[in-house]
């Protein structure tokens, strides 16, 4: 056990929880009956979100104890990225049925004298990180199980500590879930927006404008149909030499993997590598606002949106408009259309598309003084995702700051009037 037991008794994770592997299913369960909760939905989020899950048809596959409760914590057991493997989910309340994967374990905390959502944070804390690497041998386990957790040494406070402690952590969760939320709003405007004017071509002015036929359908006078590469600058992405020091200690340059285009934006690197790496490797710095796809694997048909200079591995292809007035557009618009590009991919069990399949699918373009215009309406609420997304981003690593302070002891809480919401 780490230091955070130097003031509580530590006991056995479960002799205060029980454990449930989720469901198996396959693609032929995929369709409409039951919300299920994958690794993809865990991100970096401390609470669960329902609203974007996929779907299954739980016939035969799930069953009543199968479904999640108020006051669950979600587990990743299994997944290729090892980073990922310990991460948890809260599920703070429950308005629906959901289950959730086979690759995921479900806590329920059933002990007296427990307020889950105060194993919800610990179970985040970095001490809790490093007991479960001591399962892998000191390094990142590859597979968590039950009876890992079964054996997971944690801190057994009095309930009133966890509930001040809580209450404090809580604050973080609550600013950070706002914060989301006007994320969510804001892009879900701009996206309504650019079908507006792009999908339905109702934008200002557009009925003094005259149709005309095209390998698309109907579309504005004006408006080309153009291979990606012909009009913007399709770059693949590469990893500095990993036996190469100079590439990487001390670099200042961020890189990203392809696991980072999972995110809505991209705002911290993945590892930060050199300047000799740039200048003397495969791996290209890719400008802010530049359109990244990620182009195999697991994270397959991922996009996002770099609101950082970044370069990117051999698994990302970045998409740039040197002249920057398309920039938002054609992260909308790959967004729109990368069932089509996912659809040209080859290979056998790792699915891949490349550059060229990128650079030469065809899209429509708008003339620049409407998208001009466009920008005009839109680029603020970009900017107000990304500075949201900042803020998240602040709130997160004071909270896990405060995080292993306030379980160790180390911030003594009991003295203090702290107001104690009723939550569990």
């Amino acid at each position: 056990m780490t230091d955070l037991s130097i003031k509580w008794k530590a006991v056995p994770f479960g002799s205060l929880a029980t454990f449930k592997n989720g469901v198996n299913y396959s693609k032929a369960n995929f369709g409409k009956g039951i919300k299920i909760i994958n690794v993809k939905d865990f991100q970096d989020y401390s609470l669960a979100k329902f609203d974007n899950l996929d779907e299954i048809n739980p016939e035969g596959i799930v069953r009543e104890k199968d479904l999640l409760q108020e006051r669950d914590i979600l587990f990743v057991r299994s997944n290729g990225n090892r980073d990922l493997i310990g991460r948890t989910l809260y599920v703070a309340e429950v308005s629906q049925r959901i289950t959730h994967s086979a690759f995921t374990i479900r806590a329920r905390l059933t002990a007296e004298g427990t307020l889950p959502r105060f194993y919800a944070h610990l179970l985040r804390s970095d001490a809790i990180r490093q007991s479960l690497s001591a399962f892998g041998g000191g390094t990142n386990i590859s597979n968590l199980n039950q009876q890992i957790l079964y054996q997971l040494s944690v801190p057994f406070p009095p309930i009133q500590i966890q509930s001040k402690i809580v209450a404090i952590l809580s604050a973080y969760d609550d600013l950070i879930e706002n914060n989301l939320r006007r994320i969510q709003i804001l892009e879900e405007l701009a996206q309504n927006i650019y079908h507006e004017w792009f999908g339905k071509f109702r934008f200002p002015g557009h009925e003094n404008v005259k149709m005309g036929d095209s390998a698309l359908g109907m579309i504005p006078e004006g408006w080309i149909i153009t291979p990606i590469g012909e009009k913007f600058t399709a770059i693949l992405g590469g990893t500095p030499s990993r036996t190469k020091s100079e590439y990487w200690i001390n670099g200042t340059i961020p890189w990203i993997n392809s696991s980072k285009v999972n995110e809505l934006r991209i705002i911290t690197p993945t590892e930060l590598i050199t300047e000799e790496a740039l200048n003397h490797s495969s791996t290209k710095l890719m400008p802010k606002r530049t359109t990244v796809i990620a182009i195999t694997g697991a994270t397959l048909g991922q996009v996002s949106l770099l609101e950082i200079e970044a370069c990117a591995n051999q698994s990302v292809v970045g998409i740039i408009d040197s002249s920057k007035i398309y920039s938002e557009y054609i992260y909308l618009k790959i967004k729109e259309i990368i069932l089509g590009l996912t659809n040209k991919a080859s290979g056998g069990a790792q699915q891949h598309i490349n550059k060229d399949i990128v650079n030469n699918f065809c899209i429509l373009l708008p003339p620049e003084q409407l998208v001009i215009l466009f920008n005009e309406v839109c680029r603020p609420l970009f900017d107000l995702v990304t500075n949201n997304l900042h803020q998240n981003h602040y709130l997160r690593e004071t909270r896990d700051l405060l995080l292993p302070k306030l379980i160790s002891g180390e911030i003594d809480v009991s003295e203090l009037d702290i107001k104690i919401r009723e939550t569990g």
